[in-house]
């Protein structure tokens, strides 16, 4: 528990929260973006500890929750043809599409695999090079160099029968339609820390100029949050707005600039859906032309056209994706709606905020 413990003193934390206190003359709402900081937030009674005026907003900061219905169709549909290998993170299997989740698929004898790493994935088309290999690859800025590398091998090892099927999504772009949005109620954000290690804070510089917002770079630990938290609202007591970085020790405003270099060799932006957030202008990546071989959605001529977004159900996820209700204001939260018969992505990721509430607040 070295370097873990530290960010945890309960002391350190009650004298922060008490400066917190001090420092909040004013009512203000601020959201966190990732989803593993929601849960510590909800874990550890974050937010329990803060002055009634302060609201934490639990933003769409988990990939799992924010993947549209039509890509996990798509990705059924893949792990069905003959002689299809389809590999995955265990938290997209039981993600709802439409009629069905991935879990259903391999139940009827989908050969779907869970993997811990893209890499697993290439060394499973090199030992069954008579079957189609297909990665799931989604998430944020934070997977995706991984996710390049793998595509990146398999083009030298000219491994054919290996390809992606794509999903990523970038942060920046949310934030901006979350701050246009006219039910926008945010006030300030706490910027997800890992994906600021990848590609540094340069690029939420101009969202908060232009929309008068502080966005402050945290990390994930009770102290980080606690730190972030009180970053931001000195900002605002003093109607200051500009990019703070309180995760130093990871995350420098350049980024890392070798997996940005190897993210743009691969990827393209390209806009995209995002569950609960509809269709976001550039707020995604797409393989580029030069590796298409390894692009699934052209390899298994997937339609792209008929773009689901939300089917038939009392799941109000799509709300608590955008921060306009919490978990307990659905009234099928912990009745209909549970980890083991979730109706909406939110209760299905390990990252997701209802699976938070379940477990920490029912």
């Amino acid at each position: 528990m070295k370097f873990i413990e530290e960010f945890r003193d309960p002391k350190l934390a009650h004298e922060l929260a008490n400066t917190i206190h001090k420092v909040t003359t004013k009512p203000w709402k601020l959201m966190e973006i990732c989803g593993g900081q929601t849960h510590a937030i909800i874990r550890f009674g974050i937010d329990q500890l803060l002055p009634k005026a302060i609201e934490l907003i639990h933003g769409p900061g988990c990939p799992v929750c924010v993947t549209p219905i039509h890509i996990i169709d798509q990705a059924i549909e893949i792990s069905k043809k003959p002689g299809v290998i389809f590999c995955s993170f265990g938290d997209m299997l039981r993600v709802p599409g439409t009629l069905e989740d991935l879990l259903n698929a391999k139940a009827n004898k989908a050969d779907i695999r869970m993997v811990y790493s893209p890499l697993d994935a290439v060394k499973i088309a090199e030992k069954n090079p008579n079957s189609e290999v297909v990665f799931f690859a989604v998430g944020f800025e934070t997977t995706a160099p991984a996710n390049a590398m793998a595509v990146y091998q398999a083009y030298q090892k000219k491994l054919n029968n290996f390809s992606i099927l794509a999903s990523h999504v970038l942060v920046p772009p949310a934030i901006e339609a979350l701050l246009s949005s006219p039910q926008n109620k945010v006030q300030g954000f706490l910027a997800a820390g890992h994906v600021c290690t990848i590609m540094g804070y340069k690029q939420y510089e101009p969202l908060a100029e232009k929309y008068k917002v502080p966005i402050v770079v945290t990390g994930f630990e009770p102290l980080d949050l606690l730190e972030g938290i009180l970053l931001c609202v000195k900002q605002l007591e003093k109607a200051m707005h500009f990019v703070e970085n309180q995760y130093t020790r990871s995350v420098k405003r350049d980024g890392n600039e070798k997996a940005m270099e190897f993210i743009k060799e691969i990827f393209d932006i390209t806009s995209t859906h995002w569950r609960g957030l509809g269709t976001i202008p550039e707020s995604g990546l797409k393989i580029r032309d030069r590796y298409c071989a390894h692009d699934a959605k052209l390899k298994f001529k997937l339609d792209e056209s008929n773009i689901a977004t939300e089917y038939a159900t009392p799941c109000q996820s799509s709300l608590v994706l955008q921060g306009l209700i919490k978990p307990p204001d659905c009234k099928e939260f912990s009745k209909t709606c549970t980890p083991e018969n979730p109706l909406g992505a939110t209760m299905v990721s390990s990252e997701g905020v209802c699976a938070a509430y379940y477990k920490y607040r029912r």
